[in-house]
């Protein structure tokens, strides 16, 4: 069977969500350590939070990560020109619900984006929960842009200028800027997969890469019992209170 909007039928697919929409703490999967717990990002000792861009409140979307994908940076990709980022692949998810950091939803994958981040390939894919009131007329970018007009303008004007208040330039784009379709962004979700298939299957790792370390593939070398994994949980620090979040991370910024 074949779908409407291209090649591929509207498959589902999870979404660890990292970062709830209007928030501005850049959580992330720490895929440096055991298990890849979700944690907030750290420069140079301290705790990092992406800007208020007007007329953005931090992130303008539930960002997170698409489990069992990887941006291989050994990997130059034929359409961008650049090797991946070494992070699992991004994902946007446009819908109106405010997800929590550590939720997981399936969405529906209608497009995707190339950011190109410091000269590496950072692909962003457009999604939207399934869940959604929206979820059932949105099957394109196409349809974006009439359901929602002026989303993914303001998207590619988000990664244009999130850095720039870190005294960074703006981020380029492959394509223009332009977004891709669905059938696109799928193959490139495939792509990446397969490059996770292939990272969690090495009989060795470095000690600087990505922890495979996992409970659930048989055939992995790092597959460990859950009694092991129960081990690295329980060895985690106890949650604390919240630190108070610095003046800086809730300061508005224009950029003309």
């Amino acid at each position: 069977m074949r779908s409407n909007g291209g090649r591929f039928l509207n498959i589902l697919f999870n979404m660890v969500v990292e970062v709830p929409r209007w928030s501005n703490a850049k959580m992330e999967i720490a895929t440096k350590e055991p298990l890849n717990p979700i944690k907030q990002d750290v420069k140079k000792g301290k705790l990092r939070y992406v800007a208020n861009i007007f007329p953005h409140k931090g992130y303008i979307w539930n960002y997170g990560a698409l489990p069992q994908t990887w941006e291989d940076p050994s990997h130059t990709d034929k359409a961008t020109m650049c090797c991946g980022d070494n992070d699992p692949i991004d994902v946007c998810e446009i819908g109106s619900k405010v997800c929590v950091t550590g939720q997981v939803i399936q969405v529906k994958v209608l497009g995707i984006l190339a950011l190109i981040d410091e000269g590496e390939t950072d692909w962003k894919v457009i999604a939207i929960n399934k869940e959604d009131p929206d979820a059932s007329s949105l099957n394109s970018v196409e349809d974006v842009r009439k359901i929602k007009p002026g989303h993914l303008e303001a998207t590619v004007d988000w990664f244009k200028k999130y850095k720039v208040p870190d005294g960074k330039p703006e981020n380029q784009f492959a394509f223009n800027g332009q977004f891709k379709d669905k059938d696109f962004a799928i193959e490139v979700i495939k792509s990446t997969h397969s490059y996770w298939k292939a990272l969690v299957m090495r009989k060795k790792m470095k000690s600087d890469e990505i922890v495979c370390q996992n409970t659930s593939l048989c055939e992995s070398p790092f597959k460990c019992s859950d009694a092991e994994a129960s081990t690295v949980v329980e060895a985690a620090a106890e949650y604390g209170e919240p630190l108070p979040v610095p003046s800086e991370a809730s300061k508005g910024h224009i950029l003309l």
